[in-house]
């Protein structure tokens, strides 16, 4: 879960904020339009969009955004059982399928708008469609035959009869009514190849990011320098204090590469973040507050 926004220029209704999921397998993807975002919006988009719709789903992974790290999404989580999942900071790999959605929606919202660009909210129900029905790459299939088990009758079928929609019309009820159910027994012929092939597709990305990049050895324990970013520091400081901060220690490794800080005291000052954005410390103590330790490397 995650939102899309600010956007300029905002809709003509006032909206400047998208909220959207995607579903993990499928690709599946819903989305609404908001002129701000609250904590509440977030438990109604959630359960109408998607626990009335399909499922109560076991996990949920969104950004460390206010609206989603509150008491009111905890509770609902809570009450459904839902396992919560934040995005590692400064790493957007971490959540990389609402990264990939992002991109994809905007590039489909662009081609679709007016002149103006302030027709956006309307055209977003036919770039949610356009999206659900293309073929994905990781899946080798469409959203659309995943979740319904059969790909979806285009317009463009309709106007101009294809082979399938020509034929259907020439076919009983009965007959019809057991095609679809047949469909619907190859769903999980259909999903179970979709799953490898996605399997496949991020072996194969995952080799690809190795060889760019090697994984730091990090170790629980070890103290570690965390570079300075506005989106984690409320206070820069001075405009030529050192790029680095700390030291601190790393107290959890994450899968994946991110990494729970603590300082002397056994605090949490900083949300999980990427090993791109740390390095050993290598000084011989560990003053008792970090954050106010800088270090003079650059």
């Amino acid at each position: 879960m995650y939102i899309i926004g600010p956007i300029d220029p905002p809709a003509l209704n006032g909206h400047r904020f998208i909220l959207a999921a995607t579903d993990y397998f499928s690709k599946w993807a819903e989305a609404r339009s908001y002129r701000e975002i609250k904590a509440s919006d977030v438990v109604k988009f959630f359960t109408n969009q998607v626990l009335y719709r399909y499922e109560n789903p076991r996990k949920i992974i969104s950004d460390n955004g206010t609206v989603f790290k509150n008491t009111k999404v905890d509770d609902f989580a809570k009450k459904y059982k839902i396992e919560r999942r934040y995005s590692s900071v400064y790493n957007p790999r971490a959540n990389g399928l609402a990264e990939a959605f992002n991109k994809v929606l905007i590039k489909i919202l662009r081609k679709t708008v007016g002149a103006n660009q302030r027709n956006w909210h309307e055209k977003l129900p036919e770039a949610l469609w356009a999206y659900r029905i293309t073929h994905r790459t990781a899946t080798q299939a469409t959203p659309y035959s995943l979740v319904y088990g059969t790909e979806a009758v285009l317009p463009i079928e309709v106007e101009l009869p294809s082979l399938r929609v020509a034929m259907a019309s020439e076919i009983p009820l009965t007959k019809q009514m057991q095609l679809r159910l047949q469909d619907l027994d190859g769903m999980d012929e259909r999903r179970l190849a979709a799953q490898q092939n996605l399997e496949l597709y991020q072996a194969r990305m995952t080799r690809a990011y190795e060889k760019l990049s090697r994984p730091r050895a990090l170790r629980k324990g070890e103290l570690v320098l965390v570079l300075r970013r506005p989106i984690t520091d409320q206070h820069h400081g001075p405009k030529f204090a050192p790029n680095w901060k700390g030291p601190y220690i790393i107290d959890q490794v994450y899968d994946g590469g991110a990494y729970l800080l603590a300082d002397q005291e056994g605090n949490h000052p900083i949300s999980p973040i990427n090993g791109r954005y740390l390095k050993k410390y290598y000084g011989q103590n560990c003053p008792s507050n970090p954050n106010k330790h800088q270090s003079r490397e650059e």
